[in-house]
């Protein structure tokens, strides 16, 4: 009997202003305008996507102390955003990231509790550290954590959002109409949760929303990351291109599920992804090459050497080979606390394996950071791009894709109306919304409260005991 076909899972990310959007192409529209979120979401919900995502700055970035041009526009607040949203569309799931390093775990459930109610239960939360210096200037608690505490705060933090997301089961309250009073149990919304991190006792004003809680998401890599995600989250982004890669992952973190109890169907695996689309393979070759130059420009490959050298390069020639020295390894001074915890955990081997992709391709330093920097990319004819997003999932590389479009706010429409109906054809992705909420959407159950969990661990302690 052959394997069923997987269901492929596909999300529209609003990208703002970074190194994958092109903002000065003519077609390309306002980043902030509430329009440019509406056109993308409802485009994304006529395809039938799941959801749309956004991501989060809490400060410009800069680097050596000015302000760079992939964050210029600025970012408006993600909660305001998603529930607008809300009320334009009916069915797509509605995610937003929200950081744990410089927010409180009661506003944040507050706040998801509230946005789950308002859109019927489509609110997803992607649970991120922040990793930089400068970030926490804007907060009280100024400078950066280290990794292991970012990521045992998060941990901590997830942990109590839960706390506080199932201190209503959802039925304690009744409304007597003819006396008009309300019965209600007293100790509703009532929590205490003592950790290292948080040490909150209160009542949660919000009743329990309709999908009990929110989807989790978590983007983090490394394997503090993978770790986190397999005990605690319903997906995880990845940045993997190739099949071999998203393979290895995927079975990487699909194998440590078991050791939380957990099913492999409860953690998805989505990747970023960027595509372009052209009449031929050669055409869309040829316009994938131009749009990768005008997301790299000069300057923002400067700073990208920059972040990996942790040495002003300002004079450095972009179209020139790579700079001859060696990285400064040790605190960074160019962007405190970002290459020491993010993507360069041996900033002198990665400069070696640059030098040694550079000298194999004869490529400059612009190229360089035109081929590292660079998503998943699906790169043809229509056709071409279903058969190959199609392949990375029923082969087990991801479970669907995430996808980043290089213009706001325009930039899915030719794959919703080219690609989208291909992959319907392959009986892979879905015609119309089956559910209402963005865990029927995934596939997800509906998350156990703290009672169902007390009561699970009480059956399964039996059992152990009785055998």
């Amino acid at each position: 009997m052959s394997k069923p076909l997987k269901q492929i899972h596909l999300a529209a990310h609003f990208p703002g202003v970074n190194n994958t959007t092109v903002w000065s192409d003519p077609a390309a529209g306002s980043q902030i305008d509430f329009s440019s979120f509406v056109h993308l979401a409802r485009t994304a919900e006529r395809a039938k996507f799941d959801f749309l995502f956004l991501a989060e700055g809490l400060r410009l970035r800069e680097q050596g102390g000015q302000i760079y041009d992939l964050d210029v526009v600025g970012r408006p607040d993600t909660f305001a955003v998603l529930a607008a949203l809300a009320a334009v569309t009916d069915r797509l799931g509605l995610a937003g990231t929200i950081n744990s390093t410089f927010n409180e775990p009661y506003e944040v459930a507050r706040q998801f509790a509230s946005l789950d109610h308002l859109s019927a239960g489509r609110a997803a939360w992607n649970v991120v550290t922040s990793w930089d210096e400068f970030t926490g200037q804007n907060f009280r608690r100024g400078g950066f954590l280290a990794q292991e505490d970012r990521y045992e705060r998060a941990k901590q933090f997830l942990t109590a959002a839960q706390v506080l997301f199932d201190s209503w089961r959802g039925d304690e309250i009744v409304a007597d109409k003819e006396s008009g009073t309300f019965l209600a149990d007293p100790d509703v919304g009532r929590f205490q949760h003592r950790v290292s991190q948080f040490d909150i006792a209160g009542q949660f004003n919000v009743p329990r929303s309709p999908q009990g809680r929110p989807v989790i998401f978590q983007a983090g890599d490394s394997e503090e990351g993978r770790e986190f995600a397999a005990s605690s989250a319903d997906a995880i982004f990845s940045r993997h291109s190739t099949l071999e890669a998203g393979r290895a992952f995927y079975t990487d973190v699909k194998d440590r599920l078991d050791r939380y109890g957990r099913g492999r169907d409860e953690l998805l695996i989505l990747p970023a992804a960027t595509f372009v689309l052209g009449d031929t393979d050669a055409d869309a070759q040829e316009k994938a090459a131009l749009i990768r130059r005008q997301q790299v420009s000069g300057q923002t490959a400067i700073k990208f050497l920059e972040q990996l050298w942790n040495r002003d390069l300002s004079d450095h020639d972009p179209d020139g080979p790579l700079p001859e020295v060696d990285p400064l390894v040790g605190e960074n001074t160019i962007a405190k606390g970002r290459a020491s915890v993010r993507m360069h955990r041996d900033p002198l081997d990665v400069a070696r394996q640059w030098r040694e992709l550079a000298a194999t391709k004869n490529l400059s330093s612009r190229e360089v950071i035109i081929e590292v920097t660079g998503r998943q990319s699906f790169i043809g004819t229509p056709s071409k791009v279903a058969e190959t997003i199609n392949e990375f999932v029923q082969t087990d590389a991801s479970d669907g894709f995430i996808l980043a479009p290089h213009l706001t706010p325009g930039g899915i429409d030719e794959f919703a109306d080219t690609v989208v109906p291909l992959l319907q054809e392959r009986g892979v992705f879905r015609s119309e919304y089956e559910g209402t909420t963005l865990r029927d959407h995934l596939g997800l159950a509906a998350p156990r409260n703290r009672d169902e969990n007390r009561d699970e661990n009480r059956n399964r302690a039996t059992e152990r005991a009785a055998s």
